[in-house]
């Protein structure tokens, strides 16, 4: 960028912004046409000039989702500043950039969760809740980047929000997010065995089934194999009535050398034979014929299969 502009959207003089526009009508165009740049925006964002961040996102709307060479978007750099006013700004302006992907996959919702802003992150998952499938390129949820970064009071209001989630998507979430594996394997137990953080595995334990708690990691290891980063003093044993090991073993925990070996290809093997049942061919039919048929066809032949395997 030419170094005025720079200064402009430093100090947030919107007088020489416009003043650049009229020199140069295309200045702002040519900045949209740079993959990965600190734009304008990217610059007010980070220095909190919340009048010139506005009027730049009047101007140049593709700004607020463009990253700079560092992968970041102008409210990563907002949030990374502690710009809150900025932020908020930002997303009135469009509630999907809670979701916006920038540095190893890490959102603005990731970045509040392992840093513990529970003020912007319970603003964060109400405005724009489809966020929280949001992972990152090691397949964290914002659950392990709160239980990795010692945040217990964001992990407690996600998963609160979590169960009490009207959203269509809820039930599923709280069956999948909270048992996901990153790309070790490890789930959010598994990490919190790794933290040795008893309030958390206390509140995952009243929400796991027994596989989830004895799930395997990438090494073969159940949350109870773990060994802990971090030993407990004995007045933190107490107050949980054991130690993490002891609370996952009365739950049902198991050590991974003590479950079978189910790999997912010898799942699908058995599942793949050739030999298949009535209903699983009338099922497949169904599958295929519906393809291409309008709704209204594909409702009536759904009701007819249906009665079909009903009679059969």
């Amino acid at each position: 960028m030419d170094c005025r502009m720079i200064g402009a959207a430093q100090t947030g003089n919107i007088n020489v912004l416009y003043e650049l526009i009229q020199k140069d009508p295309y200045v702002l165009e040519r900045i949209d046409h740079v993959p990965f740049l600190d734009t304008p925006l990217h610059v007010a964002a980070s220095a909190g000039h919340v009048d010139f961040m506005m009027e730049m996102i009047n101007l140049k709307p593709s700004f607020a989702r463009k990253l700079n060479q560092a992968g970041f978007s102008p409210m990563h750099l907002a949030l990374e500043n502690n710009r809150t006013q900025a932020v908020l700004r930002l997303l009135k302006f469009d509630e999907g950039l809670v979701g916006v992907k920038g540095r190893g996959g890490l959102t603005p919702l990731h970045h509040v969760a392992q840093t513990g802003d529970v003020d912007l992150l319970i603003k964060f998952i109400e405005v724009c809740p489809e966020a929280v499938e949001d992972v990152t390129v090691r397949d964290e949820t914002v659950f392990h980047l709160a239980v990795k970064n010692d945040m217990f009071e964001a992990f407690q209001v996600l998963v609160g929000w979590l169960i009490r989630s009207r959203h269509e998507a809820a039930q599923r979430w709280e069956k999948e997010l909270l048992s996901w594996a990153d790309i070790d394997g490890n789930t959010v137990l598994h990490i919190a065995a790794i933290k040795n953080s008893p309030q958390v595995v206390k509140v995952l334990l009243g929400h796991l089934r027994r596989d989830h708690i004895n799930a395997k990691n990438l090494k073969g290891s159940t949350a109870l194999d773990i060994q802990p980063d971090c030993p407990l003093d004995e007045r933190q044993v107490d107050n949980y009535k054991g130690s993490v090991k002891d609370m996952i073993r009365k739950a049902g925990g198991l050590s991974g050398s003590k479950l079978p070996n189910k790999s997912i290809s010898s799942i699908h093997i058995k599942s793949l034979r050739p030999k298949m049942s009535c209903f699983q061919k009338f099922a497949t039919m169904a599958g295929r014929g519906r393809k291409g048929i309008p709704l209204e066809m594909r409702n009536t032949f759904l009701v007819v299969t249906v009665l079909i395997i009903t009679a059969t």
